[in-house]
């Protein structure tokens, strides 16, 4: 069976979207987010430039593997704005996003369904005009070894297209020998070929992250 190794998410920030029902504004926003510490940062950015708004409903979803997600109605009828926003994160198969829309109130009431409507075609609009990205899932290691087998390991870098996240040198201070630690990056699907590999090689340790 084949690993699945890649995620779907946005590339930046869209342009907000407009979305108008009965004299009610809906503005859209979509933002890549990494952990939920953000979410609450980035609603307040929002409160602040739109004083006059009643409702500032989300949904986000977080995690390639493991998934956490949250809808919020921010005070509307329940399930009437955050769990339709969050159906058009499924929709569009995205993560490591999070979708705002903020409700200015028009004076007239929409009901049940007119909220549903309203709050994911607003969610819909903003995500299609979002450049959607297809990114890896990767593991890091850390590899260590002796300075006099650095080549060894570049060749296997190399070979591989492995990416270098970072490196250092130390000197073991019982041997005097300078030591060098390397982390690598690399694609899910090749992890164990990797580890294998170098976990062959005398002299040379390897460690997942």
């Amino acid at each position: 069976m084949e690993i699945k190794d890649t995620y779907k998410t946005i590339a930046q920030t869209p342009e907000v979207v407009l979305f108008k029902e009965k004299n009610s504004k809906f503005f859209g926003y979509a933002f890549p987010i990494q952990s939920e510490d953000t979410v609450k940062s980035q609603i307040d950015v929002l409160r602040k430039q739109y004083p006059n708004a009643g409702h500032f409903c989300y949904a986000y979803q977080i995690g390639t593997e493991t998934i956490s997600y949250r809808a919020n109605d921010d005070g509307e009828p329940s399930n009437t704005a955050g769990m339709p926003i969050y159906g058009q994160i499924q929709s569009f198969s995205v993560t490591n996003i999070m979708v705002v829309v903020i409700r200015i109130f028009g004076g007239v009431k929409l009901g049940v369904g007119g909220l549903i409507s309203a709050y994911r075609t607003t969610a819909q609009l903003v995500l299609e005009s979002a450049e959607i990205i297809e990114k890896t899932i990767d593991n890091h290691f850390m590899i260590t070894y002796d300075y006099k087998n650095m080549n060894k390991i570049m060749r296997v870098i190399k070979e591989k297209k492995l990416e270098i996240v970072s490196q250092e040198m130390e000197i073991n201070e019982e041997s005097g020998i300078p030591l060098g630690k390397i982390e690598i990056k690399t694609r899910k699907k090749n992890a164990e070929i990797v580890y294998d590999i170098f976990n062959s090689m005398f002299e040379i340790d390897i460690k997942p992250l």
